[in-house]
């Protein structure tokens, strides 16, 4: 660092076991800033949760042109030392994210990008996207809008993509996307931040940056990508404990900047940047019966925690939903999700409330309808499933009055 003494353009790459992938988003990394920026001085930064393989490895190895840096941070834990440094805390993908954020601080960079390890579809053009907005157009935080397969980002689909827009009025639609544009003042007002959390330590730091940005008064906009091709996730084995870390910074949140969304009312489109391209998402599996099975476990292990969670209106609905016969006919509808996490947003925010048994019981529910939605989209296309999920968000908004009621009760009776 203190070789180094300063950068204009800093990129940074999170990862976690992603050496098949690393080498070809450092290339598409450095090639960016060499073709779009090269009057500025470069840095590349790769934070290593620890992985079990030679991901920081590949990161250093990969060949790049002499004159941009790398620096390469790993957690304690890891045995790669000749050519790194370590970073503290939690290891987990916040924590990595912060010791960017820490990186670009010091070296007073203009701009910051940030790109998930696990890219497939990354091209050098995607520096300048994530950063053209910044250092052109004034913007502080660049979020990405991607073409992506109808179940591909399902926790987006289901609450923060329409969570985001009904309670602040944005509709940006990758909250959190993973791979984001940074202004130097926006990096240096997370680190100011007390908001940074063991969630946020996480996967909750991706929806902590875009709520923080919205709520401290900074610029966002959103620009066109293309398509996200990455190493996608079944929402039924893999996204459970991933949920819980983003909902709960989320609802954190809210009990944080409440005086800010109570009145808000309807939403609107960010500034987009970049061309519309017509592209084709990869399209990825999902185990159906997987997210019934565990749904139907839950209304009977979990009916406790529902009952204190959810409205009794509510409650009686989960229980009448059919289940018996194929996947494919089991519906959820939309309004009943959005009613459920309404109740248990407000819950969350009781004194006394055990966050971590609220967030275990509302998992399965987003399995629930995460099922509800396959099922409605199963002969569709990805842009008519696209439609499905604004048709929601529009509910998120319709229904917001019910998240206020629901609240400003919570809050009367906690007084």
């Amino acid at each position: 660092m203190r070789r180094i003494g300063s950068a204009d353009l800093m990129v940074g790459i999170p990862s976690f076991g992603n050496a098949e992938t690393i080498g070809y988003v450092v290339r598409a990394a450095t090639a960016g800033m060499v073709q779009y920026f090269p009057d500025l001085k470069p840095v590349l930064v790769n934070s290593d949760g620890g992985s079990p393989d030679d991901t920081p490895r590949v990161a250093v190895s990969t060949e790049s042109p002499d004159y941009i840096e790398k620096i390469i941070l790993v957690s304690p834990r890891h045995r790669l030392r000749r050519v790194s440094v370590t970073y503290q805390g939690t290891s987990g993908k916040g924590t990595a994210v912060r010791a960017l954020l820490e990186i670009a601080r010091e070296l007073n960079v203009k701009a910051m990008v940030m790109v998930d390890s696990d890219l497939r579809s990354i091209v050098p053009e995607w520096v300048e996207l994530l950063v053209g907005p910044i250092l052109k157009g004034g913007y502080d935080f660049v979020t990405p809008l991607y073409a992506r397969y109808k179940w591909d980002g399902t926790i987006t689909n289901q609450i923060a993509y329409p969570l985001t827009r009904a309670l602040y009025g944005r509709r940006i639609r990758q909250p959190i996307g993973g791979d984001f544009g940074v202004s130097g003042d926006l990096v240096q007002r997370y680190l100011e931040l007390s908001s940074f959390d063991e969630l946020t330590a996480r996967f909750g730091i991706d929806i902590w940056m875009t709520h923080s940005a919205i709520n401290e008064g900074f610029a966002v906009c959103q620009t066109r990508l293309g398509a996200k091709i990455h190493d996608a996730k079944d929402p039924a084995s893999d996204l459970g404990p991933m949920f819980r870390q983003v909902v709960g910074t989320l609802f954190r949140l809210a009990g944080l900047y409440e005086d800010r969304w109570l009145r808000v009312r309807g939403s609107h489109p960010i500034p987009e940047y970049g061309f519309e391209r017509v592209v084709s998402p990869e399209p990825i599996d999902v185990s159906h019966v997987k997210l019934l099975d565990s749904f139907e476990t839950a209304r009977v292990a979990m009916r406790e925690a529902w009952a204190e969670m959810l409205a009794p209106e509510q409650l009686e609905r989960l229980d009448a939903l059919e289940i018996s016969g194929e996947p494919a006919d089991f519906l959820f509808p939309a309004e009943l999700w959005v009613r459920c996490l309404y109740d248990t947003l407000a819950a969350y925010q009781s004194p006394g409330a055990d966050h971590e048994r609220i967030l275990a019981a509302l998992t399965p529910i987003y399995f629930g309808r995460t099922a509800g939605f396959i099922t409605e989209t199963l002969e569709m296309s990805t842009e008519q499933a696209e439609r499905v999920i604004d048709g929601q968000a529009r509910q998120f908004e319709e229904l917001k009055p019910y998240l206020v009621d629901r609240w400003r009760a919570m809050r009367a009776a906690e007084s």
